[in-house]
């Protein structure tokens, strides 16, 4: 095939989670080019290992497919080139061979998996001859870019925030290329890309009602956003009743928005409502721009903490005695703990891929504190079945609301989803839409049936423990398991912190050195199980004819091997930002022993000189886990007004929460105060060149 443009170039665009002709560095250096574009679409998500592509995020994918050929094509560019491999970089290498191409072109992605490949295309594609460049498409600065006095990363979002505010404004958003030439492409290999089965054909025809995806349409969504809900963002965001959000995160995660166009678009509005004076507008403007830092923030954590996704940033939480409880999982994912704005929550995810940024809080923050699961089960679910599932922000979400941050909500603290109902769900319609068992019930009841009298429970047609359960745990229980456990954490830490400082040994070390807790097998699920720690209440019994949602084994593709990590970010070559930071200098640790759990299976690994030590007592305890959140932005249905949400968590009164802009103000009661010792974050860890 012939493979010189008239200036003898042909570039490779590499589009990825930059679906959009708008606001395209790559695509837009590459148009400008004098030569032709080939632009490609590689499909190998084998290569994510456990983070395989839910359901609904493939259906997004497969439409916003559709759209972005059809866009090039009026372009002129012929048609997207798309590839089905197990390995992205030797199907690139192949097309630019194929295709004759001398430039391969491609826009940033900041998750360690992205990471690793992209080190990996620069090595082989620029061996090979060919000219690799990459270009910021996903952020408003570059995470080498942001840094504090002391040239060294942020650990905590207020002040990353207000650097960046602080900063000059990014550049202007790319208009789209007014046309790419794209050569002869009928000789060149197409492979036709299988998103969805014939399973899930009937439940994905549903999802096209609700959501228009690609760029164009995002485009929409954002002036629609705009123009309607922004104004009264700052009152309205909290109402899970009702579409107050923007919508907008799954365009954000696939890269069909432009995260600088809705910076610049926003700003515009708030200077212009505060030259009008309407300060309530202003202030929604700052609010939902903070929740575009937060998206920002959880690019920026995990590029500076690969694992963050795999394992506490708070060294004291490896020691948390999580429940493994599949039982509890399982009534969890199903809607049926007996708390009505859980479960109308977890139902509502099930059924439409989509979940309220508050209702996101709620149900996260009893999957952690109440039921005591291990948070990377939830970050595992949440990816499964989310529309804008997004490694980053999830990390992000689960590691706050599991206490793994220094800037994280306290860990001690439970949050009464009765209260919770009544502040986000004031007239319980969130509740009667995704529970039509409780429809009936007054406004009084709806959020804690179980306290009804026994007569409007008749009136209501609810038997509680019949159509709808009762508590699978009480909060009191709950409470008090969760300070057990908090004081087992800390002793377990103290013990270790004393054992290295008295030079016996190197101490318990991080438990993401080992395998992580195995994730719970769809054929185990029908199988109660007793909990790891034993809960004070045996749950409800789970029906084992019920067909059960699915939900894929974790498995984890990365070598966890202990390391020491110095990145001089300042120094950082242009070539090599993208890139993997090459200054790591790697000391692995010891090798720990394997114990297996003869209840469940789970793997735990100890130091060998430590196992006689009080860890025998809690020999089915697991050392931690890291967690994974939902995209920090919303998406705009066709509902009107609907939105969705940035994850920005609830105000929590008591403590400063740095997610929650409105509550800023409150005084700070930081419970990482009471535990100075804790502020150790966690060592870094090396990826595997063998993803």
């Amino acid at each position: 095939m012939s493979g010189a443009g008239e200036a003898g170039m042909r570039t490779v665009v590499w589009f990825r989670r930059d679906l959009r002709v708008e606001d395209n560095p790559a695509l837009a250096a590459a148009a400008r080019s004098a030569g032709e574009v080939v632009p490609a679409y590689v499909w190998a998500p084998e290569e994510d290992g456990p983070y395989y592509p839910g359901r609904v995020s493939r259906w997004w994918l497969s439409q916003s497919l559709k759209h972005l050929d059809a866009s090039l094509r009026r372009l002129g560019a012929g048609r997207l080139v798309t590839r089905r491999s197990a390995d992205a970089v030797v199907a690139l290498l192949d097309l630019v061979r194929s295709t004759g191409a001398t430039h391969l072109f491609f826009n940033h992605l900041y998750d360690p998996l992205s990471l690793v490949r992209d080190h990996r295309v620069k090595e082989l594609l620029t061996a090979e001859g060919i000219t690799v460049q990459s270009f910021n498409s996903d952020l408003l600065y570059e995470p080498w870019e942001v840094l504090d006095d002391d040239g060294c990363p942020f650990t905590m979002f207020a002040p990353f925030w207000n650097r960046c505010l602080c900063m000059p404004d990014p550049a202007a958003p790319l208009l789209p290329p007014k046309r790419i030439n794209s050569g002869d492409l009928s000789k060149c290999p197409m492979d036709e890309l299988i998103f969805e089965d014939e399973s899930e054909r009937g439940s994905n025809a549903l999802l096209a009602r609700a959501w228009s995806p690609g760029w164009q349409n995002a485009d929409k969504a954002l002036t629609a956003f705009l123009n309607g809900p922004l104004i009264d963002y700052s009152v309205n965001r909290k109402k899970a009743d009702s579409t107050s959000t923007s919508l907008l995160s799954p365009y954000l995660h696939f890269g069909e928005l432009s995260v600088r166009k809705v910076f610049h678009q926003v700003r515009m509005k708030q200077l212009m409502w505060s030259n009008e004076g309407n300060h309530a507008g202003e202030e929604s403007c700052t609010l939902f721009l903070r929740s575009i830092g937060l998206r920002e923030y959880s690019r920026y954590l995990t590029f500076n903490h690969p694992l963050s996704h795999e394992k506490p940033l708070l060294s004291h939480l490896r020691f948390f005695p999580w429940v493994i409880n599949e039982v509890y999982f399982k009534v969890w994912r199903q809607g049926r703990t007996g708390y009505p704005l859980v479960d109308a929550g977890m139902r509502e995810l099930w059924a439409t891929g989509w979940l309220h940024d508050r209702i996101r809080v709620v149900v996260s923050s009893f999957f952690v504190k109440v039921l005591q699961l291990p948070w990377r089960w939830g970050m595992k679910y949440f990816w499964d079945t989310l529309l804008d599932a997004d490694l980053e922000s999830d990390a992000l979400g689960w590691q706050y609301i599991s206490g793994s941050l220094p800037d994280g909500r306290e860990l001690d603290r439970i949050d009464n989803p009765q209260f919770e109902g009544y502040k986000f769900d004031p007239h319980g319609e969130y509740v009667r839409r995704w529970l039509p068992e409780l429809a009936r019930l007054p406004t009084e009841w709806i959020h804690h049936p179980w306290d009804a009298p026994e007569s409007v429970l008749q009136a209501a047609g609810v038997e509680l423990g019949s159509n709808y359960p009762r508590p699978i745990v009480e909060l009191d229980a709950a409470n008090s398991r969760l300070q057990d456990a908090l004081s087992e954490m800390w002793e377990l830490e103290a013990a270790s912190r004393a054992a290295m400082e008295n030079g016996m040994e190197e101490g318990l070390g991080d438990s993401s050195d080992g395998p992580p807790i195995d994730f719970p097998q769809e054929l185990q699920m029908e199988v109660d199980r007793q909990p790891v720690r034993h809960a004070t209440q045996t749950p409800m019994t789970v029906g084992r004819r019920r067909e059960d949602q699915m939900v894929p084994s974790m498995t984890s593709s990365f070598v966890r091997a202990e390391t020491e990590l110095t990145a001089d970010f300042g120094n950082i070559s242009e070539d090599s930002r993208p890139e993997v930071p090459s200054n790591m200098h790697l000391q692995p640790r010891t090798e720990r022993e394997e114990t297996v759990d003869g209840g469940t299976g789970n793997v735990v690994r100890m130091d060998g000189n430590h196992q006689q030590h009080n860890l025998q007592n809690n020999t089915r305890r697991v050392l931690g886990v890291a967690p994974s959140v939902s995209e920090a932005s919303s998406s705009w249905t066709g509902r009107e007004g609907g939105v969705v949400p940035v994850w920005s968590p609830p105000a929590a009164s008591g403590h400063s929460d740095p997610y929650a802009a409105d509550e800023a103000d409150i005084s700070s009661r930081n419970y990482l105060d009471r535990h100075p010792q804790s502020h150790t974050m966690m060592n870094w860890s090396q990826l595997s060149q063998s993803l």
